[in-house]
């Protein structure tokens, strides 16, 4: 190139130098909703939730979610056509925009890299399932209950996301709800003197499985998908009546519901007022309309459907030689002294989700362990499918919460686990 080439050249390099060098001395507006100013939360704050399985009780959950402003849901699954549409409307009407993504399969949901957290709120067939694949793709879990479909599972549940790092939160709420939070103290703090006794109340001390409904003809895969809806649960015909999601394999497994969801709340309560969240009653009998089990520290636990205090659904009764409480869903808490009462604090009647998906999230910044984390969950959760094992076979069984055996027990220790339906096999 030419004297008068490189000089343009030169000529055009310091205009343009120049340019910038004024472009860099402007000011930069950068909007406040970015640093998280005027109330708004920065987008580096923001915790990207997708969804699976959003029925009934997953729709007020989502809705506790999408008041927090720290959330941002992006997507849903759910094998149901009917939920699907509902649930981006919601989620879209929330926002003002269209952004919702809408899957069938939840593996697809699972596989975006933008989305940090599930919720998970399938019928309890998926429960298990579903949170051990969102653990292995990296999400965090908040996880309706019961979480589990038998002893097995419970163990594979506590394991991966041990082995993954990854946030789990049951959906047992009760753990961050105030008269629960008080009479667990009482119990925990020795207030109440040496435990002797925890009450809990089950959903029935029946067992029993869902059954098989004669052949219908299955509908378009956009409106229900059965083979999804099945997932890991033995394969059948399908049957409209299947399709009420918590009725279906409820509490799971060879055993049926039982115990199960409403221990998974009141028995789950027990465990953590006996500080037993790593253990579980080694020792099962249904005896006189109950279910009676005993800890190797030689609390007992009863399971009982009558002679409960008034005071709303899922009450829990922890007794000690000096002294007992009960409390319920009304919030209100009874005591054998009203001196046990005097710091109780604030009256929340109800059973919201509020406290406990705060709680979620608060550990999914800060990957502290939640209050309903997997290794808790596990035990509550093992207390009942070893509780219906002994309702299912309608005798006493011991159970080791160290090799997690019924020692010398085959009948009992082939209900530990089942066969999953391919490819769900984990």
């Amino acid at each position: 190139m030419g004297k008068d080439g490189c000089s343009l050249n030169r000529r055009r390099f310091l205009k343009t130098a120049a340019q910038a060098s004024a472009a860099l001395a402007m000011p930069y507006v950068v909007p406040g909703t970015v640093l998280g100013k005027n109330g708004s939360v920065a987008p580096s704050e923001r915790i990207v939730l997708g969804g699976i399985g959003i029925g009934n009780r997953g729709t007020y959950d989502l809705g506790c979610f999408l008041h927090e402003p720290d959330v941002r849901f992006v997507a849903v699954c759910d094998v149901k056509g009917a939920r699907r549409k509902a649930v981006k409307e919601m989620v879209d009407a929330r926002y003002g925009n269209s952004d919702c993504a809408t899957y069938i399969d939840l593996r697809e949901l699972l596989a975006r890299r933008d989305i940090d957290a599930v919720l998970i709120a399938t019928g309890p067939n998926w429960h298990g399932t579903a949170s051990i694949l969102a653990a292995q793709a990296g999400k965090d879990v908040y996880c309706e209950k019961p979480c589990t479909r038998n002893i097995a599972q419970s163990l594979a549940l506590a394991e991966v996301f041990r082995r993954t790092g990854r946030v789990f939160q049951a959906g047992t709420q009760r753990r961050s709800l105030p008269n629960f939070v008080y009479a667990v103290e009482l119990a925990r703090t020795g207030r109440l003197g040496r435990l002797q006794a925890l009450h809990a109340h089950p959903m029935t001390l029946k067992t029993q499985s869902s059954g098989w409904l004669p052949a219908e003809p299955p509908p378009p895969r956009e409106e229900v998908d059965w083979d999804l809806y099945l997932g890991p649960a033995a394969w059948r015909p399908f049957n409209r009546q299947h399709l009420r999601s918590f009725d279906f394999e409820e509490g799971g497994g060879l055993v049926g519901n039982g115990c199960l969801p409403w221990g998974s709340h009141c028995v789950d309560l027990c465990q953590w007022a006996n500080d037993a969240d790593a253990t579980a009653p080694v020792e099962y009998e249904p005896k006189d309309n109950q279910l009676q089990a005993r800890y190797a520290n030689g609390v007992r636990l009863i399971i009982r459907m009558d002679g409960w205090l008034p005071l709303g659904t899922c009450p829990v009764r922890f007794e000690g030689d000096k002294g007992w409480v009960e409390t319920g869903d009304d919030a209100e808490i009874v005591a054998s002294d009203p001196a046990l009462l005097a710091r109780r604090g604030v009256k929340i009647p109800g059973y919201p989700a509020d406290f406990h998906i705060r709680d979620f999230l608060d550990c999914v910044k800060t990957r502290a362990q939640t209050r309903s984390n997997a290794d808790a969950t596990c035990y509550a959760h093992i207390a009942c499918h070893a509780a219906n094992i002994a309702l299912f076979l309608g005798r006493r069984v011991r159970y080791d919460p160290k090799t997690h055996e019924f020692p010398g027990d085959e009948e009992a220790n082939r209900l530990r686990s089942e066969a999953l339906r391919e490819p769900w096999r984990l």
